[in-house]
């Protein structure tokens, strides 16, 4: 009995124990799922790292870790927990951690790996943009390394052990964005979940170009908020820039616990900014950030992921009316953006759009890219390459047009503090200029043989000429188009032959090979009862007086029709020969069939066939003058009279 009391004692004891350490368990989860949620990564990771080492380990662990790490910018542990994720059998996670898992993997070097991860990604994903992207683009570190080794890079001085960023041009002052003056390291200032714990500085350059005594800017810009990322006016009248939601100088948290980024705009008055307003289009359920202006000051530039975005943020552009109102916000497009982050834009004077992004192929992180945007529909877009990106995240580019100078961020080993701020020289310009190679070849109808010496012209679909060249010996032709999407022609044109085309559609800027044109020979033979010589243009065939002969100075006319019988090899003819009015009737008629078949035999001599030529004499019957029996007349009007013609019958 006793026995049995203390056996059912213990297998209570064993539950009570085993039930409060599930309690136990699912609390700690709960307070690790709860700190990820609410954007607090470093705690998250904390708890979440204490359960794996307590032996804990779910799905959720592993993704809520990975992403943690991948959101504090720290992507070889991000990486570590994917894979650790991936691991775990009889799951399905969501095609997005196949993309993560892929671009943290380039942060340790291992592009084979990222490669084959993008793959699969691409194999469930194939009409996300970077799926896309990476098809297309299956060599881009060939690119990149092509782009590579086009700016000398250094630290600048006035760096701090946290986090520096966002520079930008005021003058001959740079103004940058820093979390020193709070003690905080922050690795994630570039994201939407931004702690409110940066501020505005401004920094001197001195002779050397060493930037110096950074100091704080205006309270009237730095609140207890988030500040960075401005845009100043090229008179400095005028600033736009990115803060918290706030309210009285104090962020605010929407419901989801996020402090939303918005732009402001503030004026010079006096030397001081006064006048800070948020500008229309912010919202307390998205973010706008990162602000820059066109050359012209016409149109604002920023990031977002309002409504409308294809990712996480993208790239947008507004008109400033000229009363300083603004028009309707407009997405750059799926060109530009992709699923992912597209951030930090920085427009130049030349259109120059620079931006980063891990939506499109890089080295890893965010990664800088740069293209045109005075055509969106002719959209190429190149990554700036080694030393600017890195495996780590790089962002927040500008540049000096005209002294090639410029800086931009970056959180890569090495630096200061968690992102740090680097000046550059642009040594070699970047070819924005987007070429699509078209190549093929052109095609004799009837004999299949190649066409040389063919002109060819590229037309767009609004029939505007793109590019022109021409066919070699073998009929090949290379001609360059441009990246704009659309229909394109290509009109094959040669002499005496028919105008041929191939119409295409050029994709993102993709070559075109194998375009095969095929030309009609044209029938521009002579109509029936011609005669050659007057179509010709040539002088007559002449004779001496009583002769027969060729004379040296008719060759040459007889052959141009020889040509001109080899050039249209159907084309069958009967020589007429006449005499003047000298001599009488039967003399004239035989000396006239004499001269006739001298005429035909020459020809066949050369190469006619004997069944394409007919011959006739005509004697004195059909004189081209009043030159009869019963007329006198000159040796030169006789002369005229004695002659050949070469008369076309089929």
């Amino acid at each position: 009995m006793n026995y049995r009391i203390n056996n059912m004692k213990c297998l209570l004891f064993i539950a009570f124990s085993f039930g409060f350490m599930l309690h136990a368990q699912d609390k700690k989860t709960q307070r690790a799922k709860q700190d990820f949620n609410s954007y607090a990564y470093a705690e998250a990771i904390e708890s979440y790292e204490k359960l794996v080492k307590d032996g804990y380990t779910s799905e959720e662990i592993y993704k809520n870790l990975g992403d943690a790490y991948y959101q504090k910018g720290d992507y070889n542990a991000s990486a570590y927990w994917y894979e650790q994720l991936f691991n775990l059998s009889d799951i399905t996670v969501d095609a997005e951690y196949l993309y993560k898992y892929a671009q943290t993997l380039k942060s340790s070097g291992d592009y084979t790996g990222s490669d084959t991860w993008m793959q699969k990604f691409t194999e469930q994903k194939k009409a996300d943009i970077r799926a896309l992207k990476f098809k297309q683009n299956k060599d881009y570190l060939q690119s990149i390394k092509k782009n590579s080794g086009r700016y000398d890079l250094k630290n600048i001085a006035i760096n701090s052990t946290s986090a520096d960023f966002a520079p930008s041009f005021f003058g001959e002052q740079l103004i940058f964005s820093t979390a020193r003056d709070t003690g905080r390291i922050l690795k994630s200032v570039h994201k939407w979940n931004n702690k409110p714990f940066t501020n505005l500085y401004t920094a001197k350059v001195s002779e050397n170009g060493e930037y110096m005594a950074a100091e704080r800017l205006s309270k009237k810009l730095n609140k207890k908020t988030h500040e960075s990322s401005t845009a100043f006016t090229k008179d400095g009248s005028t600033v736009y820039f990115t803060r918290n939601n706030s309210k009285n100088g104090n962020f605010l948290r929407d419901k989801e616990g996020l402090s939303r980024l918005k732009i402001y705009r503030a004026t010079l008055v006096d030397g001081l900014w006064e006048d800070v307003m948020e500008l229309p289009f912010n919202s307390e359920n998205y973010s706008v950030a990162h602000p820059t202006l066109s050359k012209d000051e016409k149109k604002l530039y920023f990031a977002s992921d309002m409504p409308g975005t294809y990712g996480q943020s993208d790239i947008f552009e507004v008109d400033i009316n000229e009363d300083g109102t603004f028009g309707v916000p407009k997405n750059l497009g799926n060109e530009i953006n992709t699923e992912s982050r597209e951030t930090f834009p920085f427009v130049t004077g030349d259109d120059v759009l620079y931006f980063a992004s891990d939506g499109h192929p890089g080295l890893g992180g965010l990664d800088i890219f740069a293209t045109k945007i005075d055509d969106l529909n002719a959209i190429y877009i190149l990554n700036l390459g080694e030393p600017v990106n890195s495996v780590q995240d790089d962002f927040s580019f500008i540049i000096d047009e005209e002294t090639k100078k410029g800086l931009f961020a970056s959180s890569r080993e090495g630096g200061v503090g968690s992102d740090d701020i680097y000046s550059f020289t642009e040594t070699k310009p970047l070819d924005l200029i987007c070429k699509t190679i078209i190549t093929g070849v052109v095609k004799d109808k009837e004999t299949g043989g190649a066409l040389g010496n063919t002109e060819i012209k590229l037309f767009n679909s609004e029939n505007g000429l793109v590019s022109s060249s021409s066919t070699n010996e073998m009929g090949v032709f290379t001609t360059e188009g441009n990246c704009a999407k659309g229909s394109y022609k290509i009109v094959a044109s040669k002499n005496d032959y028919e105008e041929g085309d191939s119409t295409f559609v050029i994709e993102r800027g993709e070559d075109v090979s194998d375009v095969e044109i095929i030309l009609t020979q044209v029938d521009k033979s002579a109509p029936l009862g011609t005669d050659l010589a007057k179509y010709l243009n040539i002088e007559p065939i002449y004779f001496d007086f009583d002769k027969y002969s060729i004379r040296d100075d008719a060759r040459a006319s007889i052959d141009r029709v020889l040509a001109y019988l080899n050039e249209y090899p159907k084309v069958n003819i009967q020589v007429r020969s006449h005499t003047d009015s000298r001599a009488n009737d039967q003399y004239n008629q035989l000396l006239s069939e004499n001269r006739a078949n001298a005429t035909a035999e020459y020809l066949i001599e050369k190469g006619i066939s004997s069944d394409r030529i007919s011959y006739k004499g005509y004697g004195e019957t059909t004189l081209t003058n009043s030159c009869d029996n019963a007329v006198p007349c000159s040796k030169e009007n006789h002369q005229l009279n004695r002659r050949s013609e070469f008369i076309v019958v089929e």
